[in-house]
C-alpha cells in the first residue's frame, strides 16, 4: 500500500504578529513546525504500517526550502520519502494555486491508494487545499475524519459533524483529511533522527522544472484569490485587573456586573 502524507510548514501561532504597514504576517525571526493536524494525518498512516510494513509513506510539502526541516521531522517519526516542492514560480500561492501544484507532484509520484492531509492548516484555517487536491485528481474524499478503519481496498469513516458524527464508506483511491480527535501523533525516535540529519539528500527537492506547471497556474499568478489586507483587531474595550484574595475578587466582579445591570442587584 502506498500512502501519501500531504504536509505543511506553518508559524507557531503563538507567535504570529502582523505588520500594521503592510498588513502581513511576519515570519522573520518567527519559528516554524509542523502543521499539528497534519501531524494526524502522518500518525494514522504509521499506524498502517506498524501493522503492515508493506505500507511505504511519502511526505509531500510545498513551501520555501526551510520546509525542508518539517519534513525531516516527519521522517525522523516513521515516513519513508520526503519531496519538498520549492521553486520561487510557487510563491504567493492560494489554496487553488497549491493544490494545483500538489496534484501535479501526485501526478509525478504516480501509483497511491491513500492521501492523508491534516483538516486545515493554522495559519490560514480555510480546509480548502484537502479537497481541492482531490478533485484535481479526481477521487473520492472524506473531511473532518475522527476514526478510519481499513476494510481490505476501502475505509469506513466517522465524518467529525457539529452535533455528532456520520459514517462514511469510500473505495481507494481516496484522500482523507484528519482531526487531531483521530489520534495521538508519535514523537520522533533518536535512531531515525540520527540517521535523517546524515543524510544530506533525505529529503528529495522538485522545482518546477521537475513539474512542468504553466508560470500562470502557479504561485501568486496562478492564484485567482486577493487579500486587500490583514491586520490584528484592535480591542474595543478598556480590560479591569481584578486584585486581591479570592473573595475579593469574586466581590469585585458581581459589583462590576451590577454596576452594568448584567446581574440582579
Amino acid at each position: 500500500m502506498k500512502i501519501i502524507v500531504a504536509i505543511k510548514q506553518v508559524p507557531d501561532t503563538k507567535d504570529i504578529k502582523i505588520d500594521p504597514q503592510t498588513g502581513t504576517m511576519i515570519r522573520k525571526g518567527v519559528p516554524s513546525i509542523v502543521n499539528p493536524d497534519d501531524k494526524h494525518a502522518l500518525e494514522f498512516a504509521l499506524s498502517l504500517k506498524d501493522s503492515d510494513p508493506s505500507v511505504f509513506i511519502t511526505v509531500l510539502s510545498m513551501g520555501p526550502p526551510q520546509a525542508a526541516d518539517a519534513l525531516r521531522e516527519c521522517l525522523s517519526m516513521g515516513a519513508d520519502e520526503a519531496i519538498l516542492l520549492t521553486d520561487r514560480q510557487f510563491g504567493g500561492a492560494d489554496t487553488w494555486a497549491t493544490a494545483h501544484t500538489l496534484a501535479a507532484a501526485v501526478r509525478k509520484i504516480g501509483v497511491f491508494d491513500l492521501i492523508l492531509c491534516g483538516q486545515q492548516a493554522i495559519d490560514g484555517d480555510t480546509a480548502q487545499v484537502g479537497p481541492q487536491l482531490a478533485d484535481r485528481l479526481g477521487i473520492a474524499q472524506v473531511t473532518y475524519a475522527q476514526d478510519i478503519k481499513m476494510e481490505d481496498d476501502a475505509l469506513l469513516v466517522e465524518r467529525q459533524m457539529e452535533d455528532g458524527y456520520e459514517v462514511i464508506g469510500t473505495r481507494l483511491p481516496a484522500l482523507i483529511t484528519a482531526t487531531r480527535k483521530l489520534n495521538a501523533p508519535r514523537y520522533m525516535n533518536i535512531p531515525a533522527i540520527v540517521r535523517v540529519m546524515a543524510e544530506e539528500d533525505a529529503v528529495k527537492v522538485w522545482s518546477n522544472d521537475d513539474l512542468g506547471l504553466s508560470p500562470e497556474e502557479t504561485g501568486l499568478k496562478g492564484s485567482p484569490t486577493r487579500v486587500k489586507r490583514s491586520f490584528s483587531p484592535t480591542p474595543a474595550s478598556e480590560v479591569t485587573f481584578l486584585e486581591g484574595l479570592p473573595y475579593e475578587q469574586a466581590a469585585a466582579l458581581v459589583n462590576a456586573l451590577r454596576s452594568l445591570n448584567l446581574v440582579e442587584k
